[in-house]
């Protein structure tokens, strides 16, 4: 029995970092995730 092909209904982004253990790249990530949050209150990002 084949799938149901997943349908994407809103806009999507990957986002990669690149850089050394423990320079910060997940604090990064989640102050951006937090202030894109904020800006829009229509959309969640976490």
């Amino acid at each position: 029995m084949a799938k149901k092909k997943f349908e994407r209904t809103k806009p999507h982004v990957n986002v990669g970092t690149i850089g050394h253990i423990d320079h910060g790249k997940t604090t990064l990530t989640a102050a951006i995730t937090k202030v894109l949050a904020k800006a829009s209150a229509s959309n969640k990002y976490v």
